[in-house]
């Protein structure tokens, strides 16, 4: 089987990364060959990270390399798609290729609908039913939590499944802590959703007020008045590294359309390196922490404030719940696990059966 990925980043894109790339050497040793082309270069991030000013004639250049690949769509068996082909236009290249008989899957790990239907332009609210059409003229919608399939399922959707945003096991593994009376509260994510760790402040200013405690922020730059904060630049290459660092990991929210849409992926890093981890009770964060079991959920200061001091002042818990948040790694939310289910909706979409396959699909 052969594939077209057109993913809207590359690997320096969270989505594109953890939802495309990293599937790509695991499906090829179950016999389907993955092709991987970006829409837009590591460049647009960067500029969009360090508030650059856009490059709008290099991503005319980029829309346009992507339109010359869909000329090429007939020379493989799917199309799998993230998101969207082409951001801000209208679902003519969707239709098109619907009409046309070329299959397509299409992929979200995000509400990317409320960029449209919930915007305050004039222009982006005109294609508020974008992303319906899309998944309507998909032979399969893909998506990394209810929230989204629901939206999936209203559209009218042919078929929709269910796949969680999960990491290798092979690059995440437990660490034994190292003895210090520091209490590391860890945050990984990026410079667009540090906003959320607002929320925390309160509650860690109350608890290093009884004892030492270091906010550490990867991937983004953070400052809080009076409170010990750590930035560190974020590189796929050491990021287990810096997670089984922190004693717990953190992943506040508020609780909003576009972040009901969220896959909690920052929560499956943290229990992937068995640490225990602290969420506010948004969306998919409900079913990824088992309150009390592998982590806490938090609501306002004060449930806050009680999550951090329970877990913080407990070691024995700490470990404890690191380790039943790894088990449910294992079990739900790694590749090893998810690869075989990718696989198998790939060969219904095509009809192939799994005879498509000349790895062990389990």
């Amino acid at each position: 089987m052969k594939i077209l990925a057109l993913t809207r980043y590359g690997r320096m894109g969270a989505s594109s990364r953890m939802r495309f790339a990293q599937y790509v050497p695991h499906l090829r040793a179950v016999g389907i060959e993955v092709e991987l082309l970006p829409l837009l270069r590591d460049e647009y991030l960067e500029r969009l990270y360090e508030k650059r000013r856009t490059a709008w004639g290099q991503i005319l250049g980029d829309y346009a390399r992507r339109l010359f690949c869909l000329v090429r769509a007939r020379s493989y068996d799917l199309l799998w798609i993230e998101k969207e082909l082409f951001p801000d236009l209208p679902a003519w290249f969707e239709r098109l290729l619907h009409l046309g008989g070329v299959r397509y899957v299409v992929d979200y790990d995000d509400a990317i609908f409320h960029n449209y239907d919930l915007s305050s332009s004039p222009r982006r609210k005109m294609l508020g039913r974008k992303i319906d059409v899309v998944m309507r003229n998909a032979s399969l919608v893909v998506c990394g939590n209810d929230y989204l399939a629901d939206r999936a399922r209203q559209a009218g959707a042919a078929r929709v499944e269910i796949l969680p945003t999960v990491v290798d096991l092979g690059r995440y593994s437990i660490a034994a802590k190292h003895a210090s009376d520091e209490l590391v509260v860890g945050w990984m994510g990026s410079p667009s959703t540090a906003k959320y760790l607002e929320m925390v402040v309160p509650p860690l200013l109350r608890l290093a007020a009884e004892r030492p405690v270091c906010l550490r922020v990867i991937g983004a730059t953070y400052a809080a008045e009076n409170l010990k904060v750590e930035c560190r630049a974020w590189s796929e290459a050491d990021e287990g590294d810096q997670i089984r660092d922190f004693d717990i990991g953190i992943m506040p929210l508020m609780d909003g359309p576009w972040e009901r849409g969220k896959c909690g992926y920052k929560l499956i890093q943290y229990m992937a390196c068995g640490v225990p981890v602290i969420a506010s009770p948004v969306g998919v964060n409900c079913t990824i922490v088992e309150d009390g079991v592998n982590g806490r959920l938090a609501s306002g200061v004060a449930g806050w404030i009680d999550a951090l001091w329970t877990i913080g002042g407990n070691e024995e818990l700490r470990n404890t719940m690191g380790a039943r948040g790894r088990s449910a790694v294992e079990q739900k939310y790694c590749l090893q696990v998810t690869t075989p289910r990718l696989a198998k909706f790939f060969a219904d979409v095509c009809n192939m059966g799994e005879h498509a396959f000349s790895g062990e699909l389990k």
